[in-house]
């Protein structure tokens, strides 16, 4: 079955895993678990617990893997602007200490 799934946090596409998400898939790009509120139809960054689910357990760690029964992978969890943003903040840094150290 086709889906549209793209990482919350890189944008690469997540085309080639199947349904349902998995608590250990991760982004084949950038390793990102994928079973987490971030990815999640339900997770809300303005909202008390960032969940608009009632039932759902309250969890800390938004970007680790969990064990919600509430979780829906969201099509749209990634945030372009977001990832503008920390691209920018990485280079500043990078430039400020002389680049990443890839070794």
């Amino acid at each position: 079955m086709s889906h549209n799934l793209v990482c919350y946090r890189c944008g690469e596409s997540l085309a080639a895993l199947s349904l349902p998400l998995s608590r250990r898939d991760q982004c084949p790009q950038c390793s990102a678990d994928l079973h987490v509120c971030k990815m999640c139809v339900h997770f809300d960054a303005h909202v008390p617990r960032q969940c608009r689910e009632d039932g759902a357990e309250d969890v800390k760690e938004k970007e680790r893997p969990n064990f919600c029964d509430w979780f829906k992978p969201n099509e749209h969890a990634f945030d372009p602007d977001r990832k503008s943003k920390q691209d920018a903040a990485q280079n500043a840094l990078d430039a400020l200490f002389g680049g990443s150290d890839d070794n």
